[in-house]
């Protein structure tokens, strides 16, 4: 399917192959997201929720968008990269990391140590962010994601951030998984990229007037999800696949899905905290993974 130039489409929210003891594995990496911009994906977005990226310091950030750019990515087109820091000073250094490796935009997590923050304070964090980026500020997505975060971005906030930082604020990426929330985005924010993390909300919101998606589903059937990104036709099958997913602790999940489809157990490792699933688990997901994906090809 061409690509419509005048949508955000489809990003994975690209997992973060880790070595034993917590080294990022670059060829891996490389080797996946090949792999998902040839079959459906239009971007890839390194560092966000699905790519452990709060985990993620400096130097592994470095190197993950080198090794990217290095293989061929065209970070200006393909490339997206999460913030995600409490520290002001941490959430600029990582932004302009990616920015001045030509980064096409930023996807922005709210400070999420302290909460219980007003709209006024999370305005000025954000304003701040953008005055210490200065000319470089580009193409930002802000991310709701208050199951992790447990900090919200209101749509007063957007209304106030787009009309201060016209043409930086370009999108919003709704990961509330509440449909009504992502209805309220796109009532109030239509002239702005609002995309959906929840892939089972996905083809409805597109029928809506939401622009695509950053999401982890992305990492393993990226082909069944553009239609949703594209023409907003509804999925079963990926519906099923949340579904089962999410029945498990999700990001070591999604983690082990991508070695099953590589048929490289290698890529299941996590990074402290997070602990990867056991035999048990993964051998479940993978009977149930078979399962549902035959079902689209029968």
């Amino acid at each position: 399917m061409a690509l419509d130039t005048n949508r955000f489409g489809l990003s994975c929210a690209i997992t973060t192959p880790m070595r034993e003891g917590g080294a990022v594995d670059l060829p891996r990496l490389v080797h996946h997201a090949r792999y998902v911009l040839a079959n459906g994906c239009d971007s890839v977005t390194l560092f966000g929720t699905t790519g452990e990226g709060a985990a993620l310091g400096a130097p592994a950030r470095t190197a993950m968008l080198g090794a990217l750019v290095g293989a061929g990515i065209d970070p200006a087109t393909q490339i997206y990269a999460g913030i995600a820091a409490s520290s002001l000073h941490e959430a600029v250094e990582q932004a302009q990391t990616a920015l001045n490796i030509g980064a096409k935009g930023l996807l922005v997590a709210p400070p999420f140590y302290f909460k219980g923050v007003s709209d006024e304070g999370l305005y000025a964090w954000f304003s701040q962010f953008f005055e210490k980026l200065g000319p470089s500020a580009r193409n930002t997505i802000l991310y709701h994601i208050p199951s992790v975060t447990a900090v919200n971005i209101s749509v007063g906030l957007v209304e106030r951030l787009k009309k201060a930082f016209p043409g930086v604020v370009t999108g919003v990426k709704d990961s509330s998984c509440d449909y009504p929330t992502t209805e309220a985005f796109l009532k109030a924010h239509g002239e702005l990229a609002i995309l959906v993390g929840d892939e089972r909300l996905l083809a409805r919101a597109v029928r809506a007037g939401a622009q695509g998606s950053i999401c982890g589903v992305a990492n393993l059937v990226p082909q069944l999800l553009r239609p949703l990104v594209y023409e907003g036709i509804e999925n079963p099958v990926v519906n099923a696949l949340v579904d089962e997913i999410c029945s498990y602790p999700v990001l070591p999940a999604v983690k082990a899905l991508v070695g099953h489809l590589h048929g490289d157990a290698g890529y299941g490792a996590m990074r402290a905290p997070l602990t990867a699933l056991d035999e048990g688990q993964r051998k479940r997901l993978f009977a149930a993974f078979d399962q549902i994906t035959r079902a689209k090809a029968a």
